[in-house]
């Protein structure tokens, strides 16, 4: 009876959230454009984990899958999230906290991870940020530890934050979809680094990155933007203009189908 008790708190001292782990990205192909995932090498081919003892395929969200994410059970950060953005009015509000996947809660970073790293200015950074949600249930999905990397605190709130902005107003004038709104789809993404939270488990990356790539019907031309900068206060963003060539040269790694060249 003891270890039962033991068990039930320890179960409920975490929020919870029912997130897929799937084999295939193909189960929810619909948040990359044409069902095609990124390729990086020795990571994920062909929508599935070249080790999946290490890299977990996730499609995030509770009663319905609103984004992708894949995780790194190892640095305990995701390597990215892959998400459709439409453009919305909706105002979203933002969760309490950040929630723990049911399916990895020994793989996985924890809150407790974050607080205990307060001294070094780090905070939980969104992939797939809250502002680019659909509506309130999407916006909710997003505040997953599965879909926040430590990221220093001043280049969130600041440049980054900045970027995000950035982005949305261009998807919002530059993509305009056959059904007459603007959609676009997103990857964005971290690098690991050799350096960890205080508790010597949780990856601070050293870039974080970001890109879309969305069609025109009016120009009849697919469009494309990236971003990628270091993960510090004094954040310096590193392509030689916000192209998608240059970030996949600087990463090694395909974001996206050709036709988005």
């Amino acid at each position: 009876m003891r270890l039962f008790v033991v068990s039930v708190l320890l179960v409920f001292s975490f929020p919870l959230i029912v997130t897929k782990l799937v084999d295939s990205f193909s189960k929810c192909g619909q948040f990359f454009l044409e069902a095609q995932p990124p390729v990086i090498p020795d990571i994920l081919k062909d929508s599935v984990s070249q080790d999946n003892n290490r890299y977990k395929l996730i499609c995030q969200g509770k009663d319905k899958a609103y984004f992708a994410t894949l995780y790194d059970t190892t640095k305990k950060i995701p390597v990215f999230s892959a998400y459709n953005y439409i453009k919305t009015d909706v105002k979203t509000k933002r969760k309490k906290t950040f929630v723990i996947d049911t399916e990895l809660q020994d793989a996985q970073a924890k809150n407790e991870d974050y607080r205990q790293s307060n001294k070094i200015e780090m905070s939980r950074g969104h992939l797939f940020p809250k502002s680019y949600a659909v509506d309130q249930e999407a916006a909710y999905a997003t505040f997953t530890l599965t879909n926040v990397v430590p990221q220093q605190k001043k280049f969130n709130n600041g440049e980054w934050s900045k970027k995000e902005n950035e982005f949305k107003s261009s998807m919002d004038t530059d993509c305009l979809s056959n059904n007459g709104r603007p959609e676009a789809f997103v990857v964005t993404g971290a690098i690991p680094s050799e350096k960890t939270l205080l508790n010597d488990k949780v990856n601070i990356p050293t870039h974080m990155y970001m890109a879309f790539c969305c069609y025109n019907k009016n120009t009849k031309k697919w469009v494309t933007k990236a971003y990628c900068a270091t993960n510090e206060e004094n954040s310096r963003a590193v392509l030689p203009g916000e192209t998608l060539a240059a970030l996949q040269a600087f990463l090694n790694i395909k974001l996206f189908p050709d036709k988005c060249k």
